[in-house]
């Protein structure tokens, strides 16, 4: 019985294997994207995950389990100074698995694993409520404008717009008709 015994062998030593995914896990931080086959990426996913994971505790502990996985220091700060920023939303689900097709040569089901990368916020645009019809004062007398001045008062400036009649198509326009009485 394999009870609480987690993870695949995948044919391999423990020590080869162990090996193979420290690598793989390197190389996604740092590249951020990995083409494997199916059953590798399944299990790279699980050591990613529990590598964000650690850094986002970010305690000095987290950070030499995580260099005891992930040799390169450089990845490994990488990791620790994105991982608030990238991932401190999420709770889980820190990778994406892929499904390309099939390999060429052996017809090994391939995938790629990536990191996931948050949708940026969309901010909620308010609506603008139009402004109430209020009771407009009286304002004090007005001052000259001089011409220096180029703001106009809000009366001056709005002009009443006259409402034109329609002309149908058997009407002919009013300058039109005018034109044809002064003909002779």
């Amino acid at each position: 019985m394999r009870h609480r015994k987690a993870g695949v062998k995948l044919n391999r030593t423990s020590s080869h294997r162990s090996a193979m995914f420290r690598n793989m896990v390197t190389s996604l931080f740092k590249h951020e994207r990995i083409r494997t086959t199916d059953a590798k990426a399944k299990e790279v996913r699980r050591w990613a995950d529990r590598m964000i994971t650690l850094a986002k505790r970010g305690d000095l502990h987290a950070r030499r389990q995580v260099l005891s996985v992930i040799r390169e220091k450089e990845v490994v700060h990488k990791l620790f100074a994105q991982v608030d920023e990238r991932f401190g939303e999420l709770t889980s689900g820190y990778t994406r698995v892929v499904k390309l097709g099939r390999r060429p040569g052996d017809a090994a089901p391939v995938s790629l694993v990536e990191l996931v990368v948050p949708a940026p916020e969309k901010k909620k645009k308010r609506k603008k409520k139009p402004a109430k019809a209020s009771v407009k004062k009286k304002a004090a007398p007005e001052k000259q404008a001089t011409g220096s001045e180029k703001e106009a008062a809000p009366a001056e400036r709005e002009t009443p717009e006259v409402p034109e009649k329609p002309v149908s198509k058997t009407e002919k326009p009013e300058s039109a008709q005018k034109e044809e009485s002064e003909r002779p």
